[in-house]
Formats: C-alpha cells, sequence, structure tokens
C-alpha cells in the first residue's frame, strides 16, 4: 500500500507528512490509521488511511472509529477541569468530601488533585473481579471506596491505568450527576462537535474499526521505555500487571459491544483523529475555540503544570504528569515537539492526543495496528516532528 492510498485533506506546506504517513502503510508499520492537526484553531491536515482490520475487509473511512484506550484519560481529566473552573470542584479538598464511602481503608485525606496525577496509591483492585465487573459502575467505584492505598498517597506516583478512570469519573458524578460519558458529551463534545465517545451507542458501533492484537502492524523503532515497561508485566502477581488486568476483561474486551457501550472512562474511548485535533485545539488555543469556551486560562496552567516527575511505580520508567495529561521529556520516547508547555495524552498502542499553547497547535492520531510503545509511538513521533518542521 503506497501513499496513494492516503485520503483527506492537507495543506501544502504539510505535504512532508502526508508523504510520512502514506509510506508507513507501504512499509507495513500501519494497517488502519488517521492523522488530524490544526494551527490556531484552523484544520490544516486531516489524513486516513488503510483498512479497518488486516484482512482488508473494507477501508478505513473519514468517519472510522477507534478505540483509543488510555487516551480517553485527557478527555476525563478535561471534565474534572470544567469543575473546577466552575468553582463546583476543589482540587485542594478530600475526595471524600464529595464522596464520602471513599474514605473507608485511609483514604479520608486522600485530595482530588492526587486522583489526578496518579499519587492516590489506588493504582489496582487487591481483591479479584469477575470479568464483567468492568461494565458495571457501581461494582468498580465500590471497590476502589473499599481499597487500602497500595503506597502512602502523595509520597511517590504510579500510573493508574484503568481505575483512573472511576476515581475521576465517580467524582465528576458526584459533583454533576451525571456520568462522566454524558457530561463529556454534554459539555464538551457535542459543543464542539467533536466525534468522540465515552459509551458508544449503539447507533454508531458500525463504524468501529477493530483494534488489532500487539504487533498487527510492523512496529518501529525500540527504546528503553519498552523493555522496562515489559520488564514489569512479566510477574502475574506483580503491582504492574495486576493494574492492568484486574478484570482480566481489560485485555480481552475491546472489540465486544458490551466495551463499545459501558463507560470506562480511563480506557473505552471511541474516536477520530480529527475530534482529537479538535479538543486539544481548543486547549491549545486559550481554551476557545470556534466560540466554544471549553477552560479558562487558570484551567489551561492546570494542564500543564507539572504536578509529578520521577520513577513511576507502575510503568517502571520515568514519567512526568499535570493535573491529568501526560507532560513532554527531553528524549525522543516521550518528548511532544519542541515547546515546554506541550501537554495530552497517548493511549496502549499508539494513539495520542496533545495541545501545544505556546505554537498554538493541536495533534491527534489514531490507529488499529497496536504498537508496544508506552508513552509515545514512533508512528505518531515521525509525523509529530514534520508537523514541527513545516511551521
Amino acid at each position: 500500500m503506497g501513499s496513494g492510498s492516503v485520503r483527506g485533506e492537507c495543506d501544502a506546506r504539510f505535504e512532508k507528512v502526508r508523504e510520512l504517513f502514506g509510506a508507513s502503510f507501504a512499509d507495513g508499520s500501519e494497517v488502519g490509521a488517521a492523522v488530524a492537526v490544526s494551527v490556531e484553531g484552523v484544520p490544516v491536515l486531516d489524513l486516513w488511511g488503510g483498512f479497518v482490520d488486516k484482512n482488508e475487509s473494507a477501508p478505513w473511512e473519514r468517519d472510522t472509529l477507534v478505540n483509543v484506550f488510555s487516551t480517553t484519560k485527557g478527555m476525563t481529566a478535561l471534565c474534572a477541569h470544567r469543575l473546577v473552573d466552575r468553582g463546583e470542584l476543589d482540587l485542594d479538598l478530600p475526595v471524600a468530601t464529595y464522596w464520602p464511602e471513599f474514605a473507608a481503608a485511609g483514604k479520608a485525606d486522600i485530595p482530588v488533585r492526587w486522583l489526578l496525577c496518579h499519587k492516590a496509591g489506588l493504582a489496582a483492585i487487591e481483591r479479584p473481579l469477575e470479568p464483567d465487573d468492568i461494565y458495571k459502575w457501581d461494582v468498580m467505584t465500590s471497590a476502589l471506596a473499599e481499597q487500602a492505598p497500595l503506597w502512602v498517597p502523595g509520597e511517590a506516583h504510579g500510573y493508574h491505568a484503568v481505575t483512573a478512570g472511576w476515581l475521576v469519573g465517580e467524582v465528576v458524578r458526584r459533583v454533576s450527576g451525571k456520568s462522566l460519558g454524558t457530561f463529556f458529551r454534554d459539555e464538551i463534545a457535542g459543543p464542539l462537535d467533536a466525534d468522540f465517545w465515552i459509551g458508544l451507542p449503539e447507533s454508531e458501533h458500525g463504524r468501529v474499526a477493530p483494534i488489532g492484537q500487539m504487533g498487527m502492524g510492523k512496529v518501529q523503532g525500540d527504546d528503553e521505555d519498552v523493555r522496562l515497561v515489559m520488564e514489569r508485566m512479566r510477574s502475574p502477581d506483580g503491582l504492574s500487571m495486576r493494574a492492568m488486568a484486574n478484570p482480566p476483561s481489560i485485555l480481552t474486551g475491546p472489540n465486544t459491544k458490551e466495551w463499545r457501550s459501558a463507560e470506562i472512562p480511563a480506557a473505552n474511548g471511541h474516536a477520530t483523529a480529527r475530534s482529537l485535533a479538535r479538543v486539544y485545539g481548543a486547549l491549545a488555543c486559550g481554551g476557545v475555540l470556534d466560540g466554544v469556551e471549553i477552560l479558562s486560562e487558570e484551567g489551561l496552567a492546570r494542564c500543564w503544570t507539572e504536578q509529578a516527575v520521577g520513577p513511576d511505580k507502575i510503568l517502571g520508567l520515568r514519567t512526568r504528569w499535570s493535573l491529568g495529561y501526560m507532560l513532554t521529556q527531553d528524549r525522543p520516547s516521550a518528548r511532544y515537539g519542541p515547546n515546554p508547555r506541550t501537554f495530552g495524552h497517548a493511549g496502549a498502542g499508539g494513539s495520542i492526543g496533545l495541545a501545544d499553547p505556546i505554537a498554538k497547535v493541536s495533534f491527534g492520531y489514531v490507529m488499529n495496528a497496536m504498537g508496544p510503545h508506552p508513552l509515545l509511538d514512533p508512528r505518531a513521533a515521525v509525523l509529530l516532528d514534520a508537523v514541527y518542521e513545516a511551521l
């Protein structure tokens, strides 16, 4: 498959991005994928190509959706920031102020901000859960309310890979009276006309490209981050595996109708690259896009202000966090462009959305061929570098 299979729109100055995107299909790195970019809130690139599955049963279309895994967390965090902007949520108050049951097992003093920067010590649930529990909001939030911290809260950070969604999502639900997916649709995706869903209506299931197994496409590059994460995951009883695989359906559910329909705010958002670029486009432009205000200037500062940095107790590598977002680092496997205030979130397999409020650039990338890179997939990195070269 060559670059001629790539469809969409691209400003002339970003032609190199188109060429690189097309080359990734030609060399087998991609099966189906899309990439979108905006500058100063204006779309400058919106490309898609390939197929919805490895059998090439149908082409990837303009409106094809795909599960973006943890890229969903950036949208979940944005919901919390909206409530902070309104004065309805105080990040420095204990979580139990809004969710009284959370105070159990020594958690009475954990502030809301630690849920967003992975310092709460609740990266895993210790009691075994049934596969279907992941689709039961009350079961998951009750289990987290009962769970004792796995390390001293506030003293270290560790990626709450799946639990973060229910932790932040339940606070949003308690404060707003709406489920996380409903709040996100009403407050962010709907007003921005962004095709991003947390809890996909059955009417939209036919647009979804199934996620392939790890290595379905040719994986580019190699880095120390991959090795460190894989080492952590080798122990079935280790904290890292427990954080990723309880309930076990986290590893087997993503291509089912149950997964797509549920609200799993850390992992089951379904999106287009265009929708990522649009939401992050608002964040790259002072929180306002096309007259729709998503976040205040103070809220944006919370998105790029560092809250945690150093060795991650779950991933085993150096991570850097604001309140809900991954922050750029000065190494190729986690460098989100040249500017220090860039923030966003990546997802398992390679998807990513980010905002650069200095250059006023937003970037979205989605795919169905899973790669192993935890912070920045090389397929996305080469496209992002080419975007900055063109500016």
